[in-house]
């Protein structure tokens, strides 16, 4: 007689602690272990040897679903295929195809290169992959993906408004399926057909001033400012050492040596993934030894007043600047950069310099360490006289800079 679910629900082992076996038809029978557990089976014989199915697990497998697997037991077996072979070729076959989805390729690809990058950028280029690429192409085979595929992706992030964010996006995906057919998992990259399909990024310039007599008038409304000494010491800092903004707010006072007159960044924050010197004009020391009684004792140089234990806003010198009266369209926190840039190249100092200086990464790893050593007395020199040149603007002197000749 066909097994019911009612009997299959309500059975249970012998009480001398046996096995007991309730069998429905064509093989079937459910299997009661005399802790409660049941199991479906389905005994069958193929190439003259009896084998048994492990169906599943009731009533997680209800009494139709073991049914159905029977059926398709059935069905294989009437084509000459083992059941049991056919389940283990099948759970083979979608590990495989597990291993070579797109979000898999893209974790290993994100293993290998995130210790090359800081850990802010790395948690960046994770967290866009799981955004805007893992739910439609994360699970698919990277070989089943085509040009077309992926420009439904970027264009949803452009229909967003983030343009640049489609072309990293795009940039980062050519990355990982050039490492999918050096790793033997895909045999073109579908990237380079994508050529000119998106919306051409703007060059963004961040807003700066590089006339003297403007820089001048800032440095006096920098130095009006009345807020918290943290962001008042941060505002003066940010000119004279022209680091990024980021670098800036994690700055910690186990980096800095103020007897050296150094701040030494790990590679870990840099955007380049090579550590970075900042030497300190005596000035920037100055200011330094002013704010360490404050915040000495803590990690960061520039904490939250809000938040313990965290940097300071992202916002707080860009709102420093709005408070002072200096317009978002004529100076930002990134703009001291190239401040810096553009007037150290007028003044006549080394290109190298003032880009290692920058902190602009070096192709070339084995010229970038030679480099670092060998420009250290020059960089010292430099940032000593581009303190001192900043103090004669915000004095209101005519400036004469002297530049890498003297």
């Amino acid at each position: 007689m066909p097994l019911t679910d009612t009997a299959a629900r309500n059975a249970k082992a012998d009480a001398g602690g046996k096995d007991i076996k309730l069998s429905d038809a064509g093989g079937l029978f459910l299997l009661v272990k005399p802790n409660g557990a049941k199991y479906w089976r389905l005994s069958y014989r193929h190439l003259g040897k009896q084998k048994t199915l492990a169906v599943g697990v009731y009533p997680t497998v209800t009494l139709k679903d073991a049914r159905d697997a029977r059926e398709e037991a059935k069905r294989l077996l009437s084509q000459g295929i083992d059941p049991s072979a056919h389940r283990q070729q099948t759970k083979a076959l979608k590990l495989e195809l597990a291993g070579n989805s797109f979000e898999a390729i893209t974790r290993e690809w994100l293993a290998m290169r995130t210790p090359l990058w800081s850990a802010s950028n790395a948690l960046k280029v994770c967290r866009s992959f799981e955004a805007d690429l893992f739910p439609w192409l994360g699970h698919r085979p990277i070989t089943d993906i085509s040009a077309p595929d992926l420009l439904a992706v970027f264009r949803r992030i452009e229909a967003r408004g983030a343009i640049e964010t489609a072309h990293r996006a795009k940039q980062r995906t050519g990355e990982v399926f050039r490492y999918a057919i050096a790793t033997g998992r895909a045999e073109r990259d579908p990237v380079p057909d994508l050529r000119g399909a998106l919306t051409p990024v703007r060059q963004r310039h961040f807003p700066t001033v590089t006339d003297p007599k403007r820089i001048g008038e800032i440095l006096r409304l920098m130095d009006s400012y009345k807020g918290t000494l943290v962001v008042r010491c941060a505002l003066r800092l940010s000119p004279m050492v022209f680091v990024r903004p980021g670098n800036l707010r994690h700055a910690e006072w186990a980096e800095i040596d103020l007897d050296a007159a150094e701040w030494r960044i790990p590679a870990e924050k840099m955007k380049s993934g090579d550590k970075h010197t900042v030497p300190l004009a005596s000035q920037a020391v100055e200011v330094l030894r002013e704010l360490q009684p404050l915040t000495g004792r803590g990690r960061y140089v520039f904490p939250s007043a809000r938040a313990g234990g965290r940097p300071m806003s992202d916002n707080a010198i860009l709102v420093a600047l709005r408070t002072i009266g200096i317009p978002k369209d004529e100076l930002v926190g990134h703009g001291f950069r190239g401040m810096a840039s553009t007037v150290l190249h007028e003044q006549g100092w080394n290109t190298e310099v003032i880009e290692r200086q920058l902190a602009h990464a070096e192709r070339n790893k084995v010229k970038a360490a030679y480099n670092h050593a060998q420009h250290m007395p020059e960089r010292k020199r430099m940032m000593q006289a581009w303190a001192d040149y900043l103090d004669g603007l915000r004095n209101g002197a005519e400036v004469i800079p002297i530049g890498r000749t003297a």
